[in-house]
Parts: structure tokens; C-alpha cells; sequence
């Protein structure tokens, strides 16, 4: 998988990687208001899953792998904001 930053925006990209969790958390320890965004994602490795739930940040988008889409992406997405939604 690759993350990349842009602006306020962290981009999740491909199949997931355990790396691909620590510049995910650098980004927003920088800036906790930067928004992910799964919508290139294939599948989330599980450390990034239990990142993103820890950290709870707005996310957008959800991963094209059938069973994360369905069963990951709606945990993710409701951080106490209300849904987000997809696309």
C-alpha cells in the first residue's frame, strides 16, 4: 500500500503493508484534523485498521475488499460525527 499526503488529506492507497500504519500515525500526530482517505484502498493490513480506530480520525471513502467495505469501513467511519459518506 502506499500513503500519501496531500494538504490536509492522508491517501490510502493498494493492498495494505504493518509500514504503511507508522506514516498514517506521524501524519496525524502532526495534524490530528487531517481527513483519510480509503477510497483507493484494496485491504486495510489490521495494525492500520486498529489505528485508525484508535485514533478516530475523519475518514472518507472505504476499501474496494468486499468484507472490509462491508463489516471495517462503518466502524471506522463513525467517529461521533455521524456517518461519512462513501465516495
Amino acid at each position: 500500500m502506499s500513503v500519501r499526503i496531500a494538504g490536509s488529506t492522508i491517501h490510502v492507497e493498494g493492498n495494505g503493508l504493518v509500514e504503511d500504519a507508522e506514516p498514517i500515525l506521524v501524519a496525524l500526530q502532526a495534524d490530528p484534523k487531517r481527513i483519510v482517505d480509503l477510497s483507493r484502498a484494496a485491504k486495510l493490513h489490521s495494525a492500520t485498521i486498529r489505528l485508525l480506530l484508535a485514533l478516530r480520525p475523519r475518514i472518507v471513502g472505504a476499501p474496494s475488499d468486499p468484507f472490509q467495505a462491508e463489516h471495517v469501513a462503518p466502524l471506522l467511519i463513525s467517529n461521533g460525527d455521524g456517518p461519512v459518506p462513501f465516495g
